[in-house]
């Protein structure tokens, strides 16, 4: 992991919607359409599905907003709403490991139907919460931020 591989800002919260016209009018952030996903995900009490509901910033300094879930960890943050730190991985399940290792307790991985790590969220004690995120997704996600407004 490397500092050059950190290419978002995750916020979550409550109005969606609000918070995109918010973040337009204040800094012209332009968005990609909203995705709703119902996404398989691995928690530290047992495997769940969850229907994920987010969208990017196609402008950069680029950002994550999230709609926030009751009894999740997609709540928003007291004060800021600041979520999360996402960072390109090369390897989620080594790298999760790593931060493991160094204190950050996994609360959540997002995988495919075989199992394999596509992205995973850890959080320490002391610091910010991380999301690692596969680079073998980075092609997709380059071509969706590249598309037409939401």
């Amino acid at each position: 992991m490397k500092a050059a591989d950190q290419f978002h800002v995750g916020i979550v919260v409550d109005d969606l919607d609000a918070a995109l016209t918010d973040l337009s009018a204040l800094f012209g952030h332009e968005w990609c359409p909203k995705l709703a996903v119902s996404t398989p995900v691995v928690l530290p009490d047992g495997e769940a599905t969850l229907d994920l509901v987010f969208t990017y910033s196609r402008t950069g300094p680029r950002l994550e907003v999230i709609q926030s879930m009751p009894g999740t960890l997609w709540m928003p943050a007291e004060g800021s709403g600041l979520h999360h730190l996402g960072y390109w991985s090369d390897d989620v399940a080594a790298d999760a490991a790593l931060l493991t290792a160094r204190g950050y307790a996994a609360e959540a991985t997002g995988v495919r139907p075989d199992g394999t790590a596509v992205w995973a969220y850890h959080r320490s004690a002391s610091g910010p919460r991380i999301e690692l995120v596969s680079r073998g997704i980075a092609a997709g996600l380059e071509q969706y931020w590249a598309s037409g407004p939401g």
